[in-house]
């Protein structure tokens, strides 16, 4: 069997050659002298001819004036079909669109921002239901329940992922550094739930994490027991020889006492 062949018509030569009225149909869109020179054509199907002139405005360099003619089947006028901007070889092209939900970055939200939370979120499960009791509504607020959802083992796993791998994480220069690991210091408070498997708070007021949440293998130099402070030493109590005394020889003075000069005293 032979592969069978497509019959690919030659441009319409009247559209062709209408290049005067595809570049007049340009600079009716664009300002006056920008329409640069003709690039080229392209066939589009039977009498349908697409010319391509250069775009000389400096915002968009790279792009290029695609103009469309065609004439109807036995008629002699060409006509403009279509006139648009398009971006050529190299153009400068905006990034592509993303909405606004992959878009956001940790610390983006500011101050009166709000922030909604899709109802199918991954990262969230719902939660414990209300009850008309004090008593139980006080016993379930101890555990962390009462909420309509609460941090599902997904958003629990990324959560852990992102913070142990953060600069409160255990890769951190400042970490490698340390005397000791933040689960033995003293200042170390565990959080509650499943991840004080993992994380606790800083509570020392003097470490570069205080109040952050850091992990059990993270560290820095305010380490609880990283140098115990030398014992204060005793300062000897000085001893007063009270049974002798020195002769000491006085001094002549500034003033010649003898002298009856007067000082201008009354």
């Amino acid at each position: 069997m032979s592969r069978a062949r497509t019959r690919v018509s030659a441009p319409d030569q009247a559209c062709v050659d209408a290049v005067d009225l595809a570049r007049a149909a340009a600079g009716e869109l664009a300002r006056p002298g920008e329409p640069g020179e003709h690039l080229g054509y392209e066939g589009e199907g039977d009498r349908i001819v697409t010319h391509y002139f250069a775009c000389l405005d400096r915002a968009y360099r790279g792009w290029r004036w695609a103009v469309t003619v065609t004439r109807a089947s036995r008629a002699k006028n060409v006509t403009v079909s279509e006139a648009v901007l398009l971006p050529g070889p190299g153009a400068l092209l905006a990034p592509e669109w993303l909405p606004w939900s992959e878009r956001l970055r940790p610390g983006d939200l500011g101050v009166g921002d709000l922030l909604p939370t899709a109802d199918d979120d991954d990262r969230l499960e719902p939660g414990f239901t209300e009850t008309d009791d004090d008593a139980d509504r006080q016993m379930i607020f101890e555990y962390g329940l009462g909420r309509a959802r609460v941090l599902s083992a997904i958003g629990r796993d990324q959560t852990a992922r992102r913070w142990h791998s953060g600069e409160h994480g255990p890769h951190t220069p400042i970490a490698h550094a340390a005397p000791a690991q933040c689960s033995t210091c003293g200042f170390y408070w565990l959080l509650a739930g499943e991840l004080r498997q993992m994380f606790g708070v800083c509570t020392n007021e003097y470490a570069p994490d205080d109040g952050r949440v850091v992990a059990v293998d993270h560290g820095c130099g305010a380490h609880s027991e990283a140098a115990v402070m030398p014992p204060p030493v005793d300062q000897a109590m000085p001893i007063l020889d009270e049974l002798r005394f020195d002769m000491m020889e006085e001094e002549a003075g500034s003033v010649d006492e003898s002298a009856s000069e007067e000082l201008g005293h009354s």
